[in-house]
């Protein structure tokens, strides 16, 4: 079954899958044994904060670029952060694998690559973050960990959780995969610090998440994905995105959810002939066929698998996460506090050792 018949079955209206109910029931049981399990085998922190961006829904929903910001965020306020991932879709021979400029994201992965490339900051790639982690802070590479893709990684310690959504899509039907999208139920909600909801108007600062999904604990946010830049993917000539107006373009995206891609190039006035591919999908020159006159245009994610065979017409359409003032303030305050308290218990450990 494609994904694009999936997703509609998901974020559509009723539960079409429901006869997959039986597989729903033992999926959650299996994620919650896999959880308890994990949480069982945590028996230490880390030394500096651990943030971890995630979502409970399969799909895209705008991780990536939110861990961007937040890392360019950080910065700002005289942080060192380090991206930990997981790398998938890379298979490397050694792990944990420090991203450079000049890894293929087949090695890789190709979200570590783009992020490594788009921030600048220490991208360490492992299957267990955790272990990840520690050799970060062996190798002193920062002061504060971020965690791409890890809210189900439960062996990780963390700090700071945010959950996103897309706020088009929301928790689609409700239901747990494969009935719905759900890779947890609603109520893990009300255990993260931070909801974002990806497409959504700004609501008032401290507003609750009551209304969206049922939980009161977390505050909720919006965030915007504004189109940057056009870059050249050959030459690295930049225009700006509204050189897209009026223009054919053939639009690649393998990506979690490729109608929103879509979707941005017709508002910035493209003609698009949409070419989807799975999430993750590992591109080679076929894939990226267009036709005279046509302008091949992909996102970030995708360029980064396309480097050493792009055509010359490819070009990269960049994204910036836009996040309210107030989130953001919270979201640094909080992540002040949490190395306050990780200085003290350190602290405290090593007066009684």
């Amino acid at each position: 079954m494609s994904s694009s018949r999936i997703d509609r079955f998901w974020y559509g209206q009723g539960k079409p899958l429901a006869i997959l109910g039986p597989l729903a029931w033992l999926y959650r049981v299996v994620s919650e044994s896999k959880r308890r399990k994990a949480w069982q085998a945590r028996n230490e922190s880390l030394p500096v904060p651990v943030v971890v961006v995630g979502n409970i829904t399969a799909g895209g929903t705008g991780k990536s670029p939110l861990t961007a910001r937040l890392v360019q965020r950080m910065k700002q306020d005289g942080w060192h952060p380090v991206i930990l991932s997981r790398g998938y879709g890379g298979k490397s021979d050694h792990y944990p694998l420090l991203v450079k400029d000049t890894t293929p994201a087949s090695v890789c992965g190709d979200e570590p690559l783009m992020l490594a490339l788009a921030t600048g900051c220490p991208v360490v790639v492992d299957p267990d973050r955790c272990r990840g982690g520690h050799w970060a802070l062996v190798q002193a590479l920062g002061d504060v960990l971020i965690c791409d893709d890890g809210l189900q990684h439960y062996r990780l310690p963390r700090d700071i959780e945010l959950a996103v959504f897309d706020a088009g899509r929301g928790i689609g039907n409700g239901a747990l995969i494969p009935v719905g999208p759900l890779r947890e139920p609603v109520t893990r909600l009300s255990s993260v610090d931070f909801v974002i909801l990806n497409g959504e108007v700004f609501p008032p600062p401290g507003q609750q998440i009551d209304e969206f999904a049922g939980v009161a604990h977390p505050e909720i946010h919006a965030m915007s994905l504004q189109p940057a830049s056009l870059v050249n993917l050959n030459s690295g000539e930049t225009l700006a995105p509204s050189a897209l107006g009026g223009r054919s373009v053939r639009a690649v995206a393998g990506i979690g959810n490729p109608g929103r891609f879509f979707d941005t190039l017709r508002s910035l006035g493209a003609q698009v002939t949409e070419a989807a591919f799975p999430d993750h999908h590992r591109f080679r020159p076929e894939d990226l066929g267009s036709s005279a006159g046509e302008w091949l245009v992909m996102t970030a994610k995708d360029a980064v698998k396309c480097r050493g065979f792009a055509p010359d017409n490819a070009w990269v359409l960049t994204v910036d996460a836009c996040l309210s003032e107030p989130f953001e303030h919270r979201f640094l305050e909080r992540l002040r506090a949490c190395s306050g308290q990780l200085h003290q218990q350190n602290t405290e450990r090593t007066n009684h050792g």
